[in-house]
């Protein structure tokens, strides 16, 4: 089971896959995988990103401060793959009853990034809960072959949903 979330305004998903997060784990699911948090230091410069593992609450910066007038990606595609590789090896180590992840983004679309954990994932039968932006719900739907469920923005629908997926993946 795969589903997706896409809110309109920037940070907005991030914070609605904190919230279900948060209460999945209130509720006593075991949840693996990671939510952003963003952070703001200036208003004339983006955010800081970092990933906060569900696991073990660590948290891992994603972003690189590229300068003030710097228009490149401010990605930090390392320490991505740095967070890929924990949530991997926790996923193999104890699957969780449900993983979310925060996004489906550039790097996922390109064949990086969290795409392989999802496919590790959904083969194992442990539902996977991520975020999805208009720019790359194309390639999320090449990926996931239109079997992705896409929910709203509606936080009880969303866990309405997570918790029908550990039920189902319990049944197996």
């Amino acid at each position: 089971m795969l589903a997706f979330v896409s809110a309109p305004d920037r940070g907005e998903g991030d914070l609605l896959l904190t919230h279900v997060a948060r209460r999945l784990m209130i509720a006593g699911i075991a949840v693996g995988g990671v939510v952003q948090v963003n952070t703001e230091v200036d208003p004339d410069r983006p955010c800081q990103m970092d990933l906060r593992l569900l696991t073990d609450d660590s948290l891992f910066r994603i972003s690189q401060s590229l300068g003030l007038n710097s228009t490149g990606c401010r990605l930090d595609s390392s320490g991505l793959e740095e967070v890929v590789g924990r949530v991997s090896a926790a996923v193999l180590a104890s699957p969780p009853q449900i993983l979310i992840l925060n996004k489906f983004g550039k790097q996922e679309a390109e064949g990086r990034g969290f795409r392989s954990v999802i496919g590790q994932a959904v083969v194992s039968g442990v539902p996977v809960l991520t975020s999805v932006s208009a720019k790359n719900l194309k390639a999320f739907e090449l990926f996931t072959g239109g079997a992705a469920t896409a929910l709203g923005q509606d936080e009880d629908a969303v866990i309405a949903w997570c918790m029908s997926g550990f039920s189902a993946a319990r049944q197996l």
